[in-house]
Protein backbone atom coordinates (compact mmCIF):
# COMPACT_ATOMS: atom_id res chain seq x y z
CA UNK A 1 0.00 0.00 0.00
CA UNK A 2 1.34 3.65 -0.98
CA UNK A 3 2.30 6.06 2.16
CA UNK A 4 -1.06 7.91 1.21
CA UNK A 5 -3.48 4.87 0.51
CA UNK A 6 -6.47 5.34 -1.95
CA UNK A 7 -9.88 3.90 -0.78
CA UNK A 8 -12.47 3.28 -3.49
CA UNK A 9 -15.90 2.85 -1.74
CA UNK A 10 -18.46 1.67 -4.75
CA UNK A 11 -22.29 0.86 -4.06
CA UNK A 12 -25.13 0.40 -6.79
CA UNK A 13 -26.51 3.70 -7.22
CA UNK A 14 -23.29 5.92 -5.47
CA UNK A 15 -26.12 7.80 -3.70
CA UNK A 16 -26.18 6.82 -0.02
CA UNK A 17 -23.95 4.23 1.39
CA UNK A 18 -20.93 4.74 -0.71
CA UNK A 19 -21.33 8.81 -0.05
CA UNK A 20 -22.01 8.45 3.68
CA UNK A 21 -18.34 6.23 3.86
CA UNK A 22 -16.31 8.64 1.85
CA UNK A 23 -17.75 11.63 3.85
CA UNK A 24 -16.18 9.80 6.96
CA UNK A 25 -13.40 8.77 5.86
CA UNK A 26 -12.58 12.29 4.77
CA UNK A 27 -13.69 14.14 7.49
CA UNK A 28 -11.90 10.88 9.94
CA UNK A 29 -8.92 10.38 7.40
CA UNK A 30 -7.75 13.85 6.56
CA UNK A 31 -5.43 14.71 4.10
CA UNK A 32 -3.65 10.93 5.19
CA UNK A 33 -5.64 9.50 3.13
CA UNK A 34 -7.55 9.63 -0.77
CA UNK A 35 -11.16 9.03 -0.51
CA UNK A 36 -13.49 7.53 -4.03
CA UNK A 37 -16.55 6.69 -4.80
CA UNK A 38 -18.40 5.40 -7.33
CA UNK A 39 -21.35 3.11 -8.20
CA UNK A 40 -22.02 0.53 -11.22
CA UNK A 41 -25.62 2.57 -11.67
CA UNK A 42 -24.78 5.99 -10.55
CA UNK A 43 -28.26 8.06 -9.60
CA UNK A 44 -28.82 11.69 -10.79
CA UNK A 45 -28.18 13.10 -7.50
CA UNK A 46 -27.44 12.15 -3.66
CA UNK A 47 -30.26 10.43 -1.34
CA UNK A 48 -31.60 13.37 0.95
CA UNK A 49 -32.17 11.40 3.51
CA UNK A 50 -28.36 10.25 3.57
CA UNK A 51 -27.47 14.03 3.10
CA UNK A 52 -29.52 14.52 6.23
CA UNK A 53 -28.16 11.81 8.36
CA UNK A 54 -24.89 13.23 7.75
CA UNK A 55 -25.29 16.88 8.54
CA UNK A 56 -26.67 15.30 11.93
CA UNK A 57 -22.95 14.01 12.34
CA UNK A 58 -21.71 17.65 10.98
CA UNK A 59 -20.10 15.97 7.83
CA UNK A 60 -21.95 17.85 4.34
CA UNK A 61 -22.24 15.45 1.79
CA UNK A 62 -24.58 17.61 -0.12
CA UNK A 63 -22.60 18.76 -3.18
CA UNK A 64 -21.18 15.49 -3.59
CA UNK A 65 -22.40 14.26 -7.31
CA UNK A 66 -22.84 10.27 -7.96
CA UNK A 67 -19.97 8.79 -10.23
CA UNK A 68 -20.04 5.99 -12.57
CA UNK A 69 -17.55 3.15 -11.41
CA UNK A 70 -14.69 2.83 -13.76
CA UNK A 71 -11.68 0.34 -14.38
CA UNK A 72 -9.33 3.32 -13.87
CA UNK A 73 -10.54 3.92 -9.92
CA UNK A 74 -10.30 0.57 -9.30
CA UNK A 75 -6.46 0.32 -10.60
CA UNK A 76 -5.80 3.32 -8.55
CA UNK A 77 -7.17 2.28 -5.49
CA UNK A 78 -5.26 0.33 -2.84
CA UNK A 79 -8.53 -0.73 -0.94
CA UNK A 80 -11.98 -1.44 -2.61
CA UNK A 81 -14.91 -0.81 -0.15
CA UNK A 82 -18.16 -2.49 -1.71
CA UNK A 83 -21.57 -2.53 -0.94
CA UNK A 84 -24.42 -4.81 -2.52
CA UNK A 85 -23.03 -4.26 -5.84
CA UNK A 86 -22.28 -7.79 -6.80
CA UNK A 87 -19.82 -8.98 -9.79
CA UNK A 88 -19.89 -5.22 -11.08
CA UNK A 89 -16.59 -4.77 -9.57
CA UNK A 90 -13.21 -5.36 -11.58
CA UNK A 91 -10.87 -7.42 -9.71
CA UNK A 92 -6.86 -6.30 -9.97
CA UNK A 93 -4.30 -8.25 -8.17
CA UNK A 94 -2.78 -7.03 -5.67
CA UNK A 95 -6.12 -4.33 -4.25
CA UNK A 96 -7.45 -5.35 -0.87
CA UNK A 97 -11.31 -5.61 -1.25
CA UNK A 98 -14.12 -5.68 1.23
CA UNK A 99 -17.56 -6.38 0.87
CA UNK A 100 -19.61 -4.47 3.34
CA UNK A 101 -23.17 -6.08 3.88
CA UNK A 102 -25.15 -3.22 4.96
CA UNK A 103 -28.79 -1.91 4.32
CA UNK A 104 -29.48 0.27 1.40
CA UNK A 105 -30.78 3.74 2.48
CA UNK A 106 -32.85 4.32 -0.87
CA UNK A 107 -36.57 4.96 0.03
CA UNK A 108 -35.75 4.94 3.86
CA UNK A 109 -36.75 7.76 5.89
CA UNK A 110 -34.34 9.13 8.86
CA UNK A 111 -35.24 6.86 11.36
CA UNK A 112 -33.96 3.61 9.29
CA UNK A 113 -30.87 5.45 8.03
CA UNK A 114 -29.33 6.61 11.08
CA UNK A 115 -28.19 3.23 11.86
CA UNK A 116 -27.09 2.30 8.65
CA UNK A 117 -24.73 5.38 9.04
CA UNK A 118 -23.45 4.59 12.30
CA UNK A 119 -22.75 1.24 11.22
CA UNK A 120 -20.57 2.62 8.08
CA UNK A 121 -18.89 5.23 10.85
CA UNK A 122 -17.64 2.18 12.75
CA UNK A 123 -16.44 0.10 10.09
CA UNK A 124 -14.45 3.24 8.41
CA UNK A 125 -13.21 3.84 12.10
CA UNK A 126 -11.99 -0.05 11.58
CA UNK A 127 -10.63 0.39 8.37
CA UNK A 128 -8.71 3.13 8.93
CA UNK A 129 -6.93 1.54 12.02
CA UNK A 130 -5.90 -1.19 9.77
CA UNK A 131 -4.82 1.31 6.47
CA UNK A 132 -2.96 4.63 8.37
CA UNK A 133 0.15 3.88 10.50
CA UNK A 134 -0.04 4.77 14.02
CA UNK A 135 -0.32 8.15 15.11
CA UNK A 136 3.03 9.64 17.16
CA UNK A 137 2.44 9.99 20.22
CA UNK A 138 3.88 13.41 21.76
Amino acid sequence: MSEKPTVLFVCVHNAGRSQMAAGYLRELGGDRVEVLSAGSAPKDEINPVAVDAMAEEGIDIAGNTPKVLTTEAVKDSDVVITMGCGDACPIFPGKRYEDWELDDPAGQGIEAVRPIRDEIRRRVEELLGEILPAEPRA
